[in-house]
């Protein structure tokens, strides 16, 4: 049987976890749920486990997780020799290229990323000008990642009939 599965966690590369860490509590407002520790290529359970995963020579990670306030996690690596591209915004390549938070007061948790080290990518946009309040942007965490902020939940942004205009 078919039926919708809830999100348990998401992944992040960075490359200071210390700092990642920092970033993540003080302006998105997660908790920690482990604090980093390290991780090596041994013969434990999770060294096996992550050999399966990352294959040979990862030899070690370091990693913390965090919570957001609807209990979704949030682990953070920071790898061996890690790097920030140049170009991270690739698009166009397979794979999770952004994640999203949402938060009334999305200019001012924009305004809050810029002054903790990310960027803001774009103005903030409204999606339905004139018949729905809704608003998004585009922002980065220190370590290029991307963060969209919407203002309103994800269901009312995209469902017929949300917010109608009086005029319908």
């Amino acid at each position: 049987m078919t039926y919708p599965r809830t999100f348990s966690h998401i992944g992040i590369s960075v490359t200071d976890l210390d700092q990642a860490v920092d970033f993540y509590t003080k302006t998105l407002g997660w908790y920690v749920i482990m604090p980093p520790t390290e991780i090596v290529s041994d013969d434990s359970a999770i060294g096996v486990m992550c050999d399966d995963v990352f294959g040979d020579g990862w030899e070690r990670f370091r990693i913390a997780h965090l919570a957001t306030g609807d209990r979704v996690g949030v682990e953070l690596f920071e790898f061996k020799k890690a790097e920030k591209p140049a170009n991270n915004f690739e698009y166009w390549k397979t794979g999770v290229f952004h994640f999203c938070v949402q938060d009334p007061d999305v200019e001012g948790l924009a305004k809050k990323i810029v002054a903790n080290g990310g960027k803001q990518r774009m103005p903030v946009r409204e999606y339905y000008p004139n018949e729905k309040p809704y608003r998004m942007v585009y922002c980065e965490d220190p370590f290029g990642n991307l963060i969209e902020i919407y203002s309103h939940s994800y269901e009312l942004t995209y469902s017929a009939g949300a917010y109608q205009s009086d005029s319908d």
